[in-house]
């Protein structure tokens, strides 16, 4: 037997990750393309790590219920890194979030949540992305003209198959010639726009609570079609704006939910590290007028600026935070804090950042009202959540 491929093994519970958790021989391995309960020969693709390996089921002896085949060609072990969970159907997928959710808020915050997944739309779980990074395909003599998507964990690019990616929206399905290192596209309603190569970068129109936002083509926005309005709703459902309160948008982006909050009466102040999605906000703003201001800067150091200084007042009504994948952290969790606002709603792609930031919060006096979770990335791992909490 080929000595990285290790085997029969149980696989035991799902991890944030995407993968599973396995152990052979006293070692933890994290599993990716298996289920919870099956039994499966895996080939160990990393042994870098002394407390773990990392690997990929290659072979299934015992499935698992909910296990399918998966609808596209390049999604399977050593392929493409882009969708987890292409061999799993939308119901296990969702109840593997859940699993995933439930057990970060339970290790990291000491929490418990009973809810669900929530599907968005009644789609089969593709053709829902509409931004899109391919690659171009090298081989020892250069550029072959090819179109791929990086596997896991790695930087070498798997061809598309000729009718191109499953889980992109299909005018990106199958993208035009890619430059000689990458393309992105953008669809956004009738819009098709391309960055990269003989394609210049440029902006792109978003309509969303009832407005039309201005994106930049690299710049942030969400992938799903739905995501906007359905965070929005949510966020705004679980902070019940009245008119005449203040607010603080922190990671604001290009300002959506700053524009939520102001269509509701509220004055707004956004703030946002990346000063050109600044510039964007204040012109999808330009209407509000002096009740909606951006400051452009580190969300932690803003807020520790006294207001004299361009930082942000020292109290408000409602505070939105929607923060990269890392989270918040410590410091800014701190600094909002401070301002005791009634509600937070805390928008989260990651739900180990988010569980950590909890934490925070609880420390800081703030106790979990309502957790939802949407499956805005369906075939992958991700999963948004909006926690709302009270002092």
């Amino acid at each position: 037997m080929p000595t990285d491929l290790v085997g029969p093994v149980d696989v035991g519970p799902v991890a944030h990750g995407g993968h599973c958790v396995a152990r052979h021989e006293g070692r933890v391995i994290f599993v990716r393309h298996t289920l919870p309960g099956e039994r499966v020969m895996i080939e160990i693709t990393d042994r870098s790590h002394d407390r773990f390996w990392r690997g990929d089921a290659v072979q299934v002896i015992e499935p698992a219920a909910g296990r399918v085949t998966p609808p596209c060609p390049i999604a399977g072990p050593g392929l493409c890194g882009g969708c987890d969970f292409q061999h799993v159907d939308l119901a296990t997928q969702r109840d593997l979030k859940r699993r995933v959710v439930a057990e970060q808020l339970e290790r990291l915050a000491g929490l418990t949540w009973d809810g669900v997944v929530e599907p968005v739309g009644d789609g089969d779980g593709l053709g829902w992305r509409t931004r899109m990074r391919y690659h171009a395909v090298h081989d020892q003599h250069g550029g072959t003209g090819r179109v791929g998507l990086r596997a896991h964990r790695s930087d070498r690019v798997i061809e598309l198959p000729p009718d191109g990616c499953r889980i992109a929206a299909p005018p990106l399905r199958v993208p035009p010639p890619v430059p000689e290192d990458e393309l992105v596209g953008v669809a956004a309603g009738d819009q098709v726009v391309w960055a990269g190569g003989d394609h210049p970068a440029g902006t792109v129109r978003e309509r969303a609570v009832s407005r039309e936002f201005t994106v930049a083509v690299g710049g942030f926005w969400q992938a799903h079609a739905a995501a906007p309005r359905v965070l929005a709703d949510a966020v705004l459902d679980g902070l019940a704006p009245e008119a005449g309160e203040t607010a603080f948008d922190l990671y604001c982006g290009v300002g959506l939910f700053a524009a939520a909050l102001y269509d509701r009466g509220c004055a707004v102040t956004g703030v946002e590290g990346n000063k050109p999605a600044v510039e964007l906000a204040r012109r999808n703003l330009a209407d509000a007028g002096s009740r909606v201001r951006f400051v452009a800067g580190s969300v932690d150091r803003v807020l520790d600026r006294p207001a004299r200084r361009g930082g942000l007042a020292d109290r408000t009504d409602l505070i939105v935070l929607d923060p990269p994948r890392t989270g918040a952290g410590r410091k800014a969790i701190t600094g909002l804090a401070r301002r005791r606002p009634r509600a937070i709603a805390y928008v989260a792609c990651d739900p180990a950042a988010l569980a950590r930031d909890l934490g925070y919060l609880a420390k800081e006096g703030f106790q979990l009202k309502s957790l939802r979770a949407f499956d805005l990335f369906p075939m992958t791992h991700h999963i948004e959540c909006v926690a709302i909490l009270h002092p």
